[in-house]
């Protein structure tokens, strides 16, 4: 059976109904999520050198989740692996969590408890924390309040410049960190987010307004302590001798390329209650040695597996291969700056701009994406005509996409029925015939520039970037090929050295605002690159904004000018409909650019070994093993 649409809708509205918000959320998936791993099982690593109080044989499992991850300094990791790796790392002041009944919530981590914040005259909003007694860093030093807001302060920091920096947008103080003269000078060096440690145990922060999904921010990487004396040296997240952390576990060991184990911390302050003593996170991404290590049993999770074999393991393993919900979308991603109209256009400007538009939009109505989530996919993904994933509540608790676009006739920005592809196809030829040369007799363009499509290594990413090349190839565009590996691919992919990409997002947390928030100007994780380079003065985007109360009311305004005042004003707005509506305009204003091209809703595909008990993931795709148990 496949995995059905009602069954991940069930899963994901769970979720939601669990954190009862009204809304939801790389991520990266990264917020982009890898599907990716790493090479052969090297000779294993050490087990745990501390056995455990009852003299038994130390526990340990072998997972493959990915290739080598990009960082694992959690202000600057950006991708699901390596969230994941931090989780059992460190200990934020919350974390996600399972109840007696299986069902995960948001619960305190280093804070006693999650307290109800006070909400000031000026319509900001204060919380206060109060760290638990006894708890220390892996090299022995106590976890002060003050190291979480040194933490803090050098995630959204200007001179960190991290991917994630503006996950700190919420907090009084931000506004004036960022903010520059028309140079683009920072004019506030001495400005700071309204983090401040009372005394060693009690950390207060302001909000600019009340943030519904607060508590879900502070189980975010981003937001995990780090001391200033270990971050000074810019390379202590490279190896295990400066890894100083505060989680439930240590890092031992770390065969760049080959696996990061990791031993349970006995000072972590539930350490009792970790019943896996080592994890051995092997680091590849050939599906096919990820396989293979999972039926000879020397790994019992794999986050990966051959294409082609995806069939046959659903019936050999019906009970180890595993389709779960994801709050996620994989996407096809433009480099906003490429130039894609042909050599004889003269097209200049604002007009040239706008058919540029038009051009991506039509390309993505020749994908079939139900041949991808059905040939390639094979696992109950669903078809994506938004970006914004399944999953995700609207203000009245409704489907965020289903509202998505503006037709009746269907949900989204295009119709992903599979009655619906010949119509989309025919349009879209009849849209890049205004532009391009067309051969009736071959039923061909002729003289639309080549492109390159950058994937990471990963065979399902393969396979459909072979099926994005066919298919563009039948109407005569030469779209090769090029391969990169995860943390290579991820930097190229960020600096915009690239025409076209596969890309994807997984949910930072619970509220759209997640998916739309990454695209501003300034954001690390903008691989579109708007705003920026040629696109920087480009001045054909509107965004009217009187009629939720704001005075924004501006015609062929830049990207700067529209999406990043929008984004700003609805983190600052109060009014859930208004805000929700908002939302909507950002969408509408990225769908419109056509760099955005939604492929299909994810699925987490996985293999876990039928022995291992008291492993969990949650939606954002995060992977839990600190309370495994291995069944001999």
């Amino acid at each position: 059976d496949k995995f059905s649409m009602k069954k991940i809708l069930a899963l994901v509205l769970a979720l939601a109904m669990v954190l009862s918000l009204a809304a939801c959320s790389s991520k990266p998936a990264e917020s982009a999520a890898p599907t990716d791993a790493p090479a052969e099982s090297a000779e294993a690593p050490a087990e745990s050198a501390e056995a455990p109080a009852d003299n038994a044989e130390p526990s340990v499992i072998n997972v493959c989740l990915a290739s080598e991850p990009d960082s694992i300094d959690p202000a600057l990791n950006s991708a699901v692996d390596g969230a994941t790796l931090t989780a059992h790392l460190f200990s934020g002041l919350a974390k996600w969590a399972q109840d007696e009944n299986g069902n995960l919530e948001i619960v305190a981590d280093a804070a006693t408890e999650l307290p109800e914040g006070v909400t000031n005259e000026d319509g900001t909003v204060t919380y206060t924390y109060t760290l638990r007694d006894g708890m220390t860093w892996s090299d022995g030093q106590p976890v002060t309040a003050g190291d979480f807001a040194f933490a803090w302060k050098r995630a959204a920091s200007p001179a960190l410049a991290a991917d994630y920096g503006y996950m700190f947008e919420v907090v009084d103080g931000y506004a004036d960190v960022w903010a520059t003269d028309d140079a683009g000078n920072y004019v506030n060096p001495d400005a700071e987010l309204n983090v401040v440690a009372l005394d060693d145990k009690t950390l207060q922060v302001t909000l600019s307004n009340a943030v519904a999904y607060w508590n879900e921010l502070l189980a975010f990487p981003a937001y995990f302590p780090v001391r200033e004396d270990v971050v000074a040296n810019e390379a202590w997240a490279t190896d295990p001798s400066t890894y100083v952390c505060n989680g439930p576990y240590t890092m031992a060991a770390w065969d760049h390329n080959s696996v990061i184990s990791l031993q349970k911390n006995p000072n972590y302050y539930n350490a009792d209650a970790i019943t896996m003593d080592t994890i051995n996170f092997y680091l590849s991404d050939d599906a096919n040695n990820m396989l293979s290590n999972f039926e000879n049993r020397s790994w019992q999770l794999i986050d990966d597996v051959p294409t082609n074999e995806i069939a046959s393991l659903k019936e050999e393993y019906p009970d180890e291969f595993v389709v779960a919900g994801q709050i996620g979308t994989y996407y096809v991603c433009w480099n906003i700056n490429e130039e894609i109209l042909p050599a004889s256009s003269t097209l200049t400007g604002a007009d040239a701009e706008k058919a540029k538009e038009e051009i991506r939009n039509a390309i993505g109505l020749l994908l079939d994406r139900n041949y991808i989530v059905e040939e390639i996919g094979q696992a109950g993904q669903v078809p994506a005509s938004s970006f914004v994933s399944m999953g995700m509540t609207d203000a009245d608790g409704s489907q965020f996409y289903q509202n998505a676009g503006h037709n009746d006739a269907f949900d989204g920005y295009y119709d992903v029925s599979k009655d619906s592809f010949e119509s989309n196809f025919n349009t879209a030829v009849e849209t890049l015939k205004k532009y391009y040369t067309f051969d009736e007799a071959t039923q061909q363009f002729t003289d639309f520039p080549t492109l390159t499509y950058l994937y990471n290594t990963g065979e399902s990413h393969k396979a459909i970037g072979e099926y994005l090349q066919s298919a563009l190839a039948a109407v005569g565009i030469t779209m090769n090929l090029e391969n990169q590996e995860w943390a290579t691919f991820l930097n190229t992919r960020k600096n915009g050295d690239y025409s076209i990409a596969r890309n994807g997002w997984v949910a930072d947390y619970n509220d759209p605002i997640c998916f739309l928030d990454m695209w501003t100007t300034a954001s690390g994780n903008n691989d579109v690159q708007f705003g920026k380079g040629a696109n920087a003065d480009v001045a054909i985007y509107n965004l009217d904004l009187t009629p939720y109360g704001y005075d924004v009311n501006v015609t062929n305004g830049t990207w700067a000018q529209t999406y990043d005042v929008l984004i700003s004003s609805i983190k600052s707005c109060t009014d859930s409909a208004n805000r929700y509506a908002m939302m909507h305009i950002a969408e509408d204003m990225l769908m419109q650019t056509g760099c955005i091209v939604p492929l299909y809703f994810y699925t987490d595909i996985y293999m876990l070994d039928s022995n291992v008990h008291g492993f969990y993931s949650n939606p954002l795709g995060y992977k839990y093993f600190m309370y495994c148990t291995i069944e001999e």
